[in-house]
């Protein structure tokens, strides 16, 4: 790695792929484009996409944290690795114009990284308008099938590629977690990104969720307040997470889980996976490995038990009387 590149605008660390076993040549020749990629996750997953090789478009309706990931990631890389084109996602214009530039800058887009999402939407149902529900949407569900509708067919006719989103839950929200109107949203998009799994399986376009909850960068004296309607509980307390000496994920290692699951986007198609599944599959190189405790072994679920496991909410009928 040469020298780190420094950002008076973004909250950036030193990105060095290759201690988790990644190079230049591990997506070389492909273009990725993330949405909502200027900022926290989101540049996490663009920064390592470029580090391992692949062109990004960063798609951001923030115009000026957007140039800075653009100069940032050529900075990092080389010039014209990266391409910021200011969209907004639930506009269809905004999302035809990304379209356009992306195609006439890089020629194609093989991995869509829909991600883009408003963190302030995260109010609860019973005090929440309405609009806030629209708005959500409007950037989760219907950005995602705007995204969808303009980058997969190219896929689908080349036999190649692989969307991917970020939800935060793939239900609904818990406590620490995200809020409902928030959650609502993502999981609408789930919803669209899952039946797109089932409806283009055999392609060559694999299709999966990456869920990259606790993935931030905060200053460990002053973490984010427990929401008013979460159980009430010291935040100072709250565990740093699991690996990390830190209170959340940083968006490097995200970045580097992204890159993992694009690697082995086959095997995941269909599927959901959290960030620490991710790390711990990759047997990502943790600077506080000692933290980690062994899980439990799990199995893939089939189409059906996936279909069904959400019918279930609750404890139903069980412990029922009249």
């Amino acid at each position: 790695m040469g020298e780190a590149i420094t950002s008076s605008i973004l909250n950036i660390e030193p990105m060095d792929l290759s201690i988790a076993g990644f190079s230049k040549d591990t997506l070389k020749g492909e273009v990725a484009l993330v949405t909502g990629g200027s900022s926290n996750v989101g540049l996490g997953y663009a920064r390592a996409l470029a580090q391992a090789g692949a062109k990004v478009v960063i798609a951001d309706i923030n115009e000026v944290t957007g140039n800075e990931a653009e100069r940032v990631i050529n900075a990092e890389n080389a010039p014209d690795t990266a391409l910021f084109v200011k969209c907004d996602v639930s506009l269809e214009d905004d999302v035809k114009n990304l379209a356009k530039k992306a195609f006439e800058k890089f020629g194609k887009v093989d991995i869509l990284v829909n991600n883009a999402m408003n963190m302030r939407l995260n109010g609860l149902v019973m005090s929440s308008p309405v609009s806030d529900l629209d708005k959500s949407y409007a950037i989760s569900g219907r950005g995602v099938m705007l995204a969808i509708k303009e980058f997969v067919p190219a896929m689908i006719e080349r036999g190649h590629g692989v969307v991917t989103y970020s939800p935060t839950q793939f239900h609904y929200s818990l406590p620490m977690i995200g809020a409902p109107i928030y959650c609502a949203g993502k999981a609408a998009a789930t919803s669209i990104i899952m039946s797109l799994a089932n409806e283009i399986k055999g392609s060559g376009v694999s299709v999966f969720c990456l869920m990259p909850t606790g993935v931030g960068r905060f200053d460990e004296d002053h973490k984010p307040p427990v929401p008013d309607w979460a159980p009430k509980r010291d935040t100072k307390t709250i565990p740093n997470v699991p690996g990390f000496n830190t209170f959340a994920y940083p968006p490097e290692a995200a970045g580097a889980a992204m890159v993992y699951c694009i690697v082995n986007a086959p095997k995941l198609h269909g599927s959901g996976v959290a960030l620490h599944e991710a790390l711990e599959a990759m047997n990502f190189p943790y600077p506080n490995p000692e933290t980690i405790k062994p899980r439990e072994k799990s199995r893939r679920l089939t189409d059906k038990e996936l279909t069904l496991v959400f019918l279930n909410m609750g404890s139903g009928f069980q412990n029922f009387s009249e």
